[in-house]
């Protein structure tokens, strides 16, 4: 088990929580209304890429999605490679989530099982990097970017929810 550090949006340590040691590189978590933790993790090179909830504790799986790198349904492209943001939960628990080597973004029950795609790679122009959900509009902004050769450029695709 490893041990990962919670703090409030103050900065102020909350508490420590401990993850299995399979959890490599978790790199976005999010905790829900019902205090469980969406832990995604994985990055290039890695066995494999997933989401995993947790208990409010971390320290039992409650739910998984994903495992060998892939792109059917159920697999992650190296879903978070080096970016901040690539989850969003609705006031409904389910997950939104970017799968950018697969130029997709993926809809999961609050039980993360495979829903539908959301977007898929023929309405995107690069990759999917960040994720931002207005709960108000009901309007799902993904970050479409392109990286290369020291310069960025990219759009905000809007999905009406």
């Amino acid at each position: 088990m490893s041990a990962r550090s919670e703090f409030s949006s103050h900065g102020d340590f909350l508490r420590e929580l401990t993850l299995p040691d399979d959890d490599l590189h978790p790199r976005h978590v999010i905790q829900t209304c019902s205090g469980q933790f969406i832990v995604c993790h994985g990055e290039v090179g890695d066995p494999v890429n997933r989401l995993r909830m947790m208990s409010a504790d971390g320290r039992h799986i409650v739910h998984s999605h994903g495992g060998e790198l892939g792109s059917d349904a159920g697999q992650y492209h190296v879903p978070i490679c080096c970016k901040p943001v690539y989850m969003a939960v609705d006031d409904n628990e389910f997950v939104f989530v970017a799968d950018p080597n697969n130029r997709r973004v993926k809809l999961l029950s609050p039980t993360l099982h495979y829903v539908r795609e959301v977007v898929s790679h023929n309405q995107l122009k690069w990759w999917p990097w960040r994720l931002c959900l207005d709960t108000i509009r009901r309007q799902l902004y993904i970050s479409d970017t392109a990286l290369g050769s020291g310069e960025s450029s990219g759009r905000v695709v809007v999905v009406r929810l």
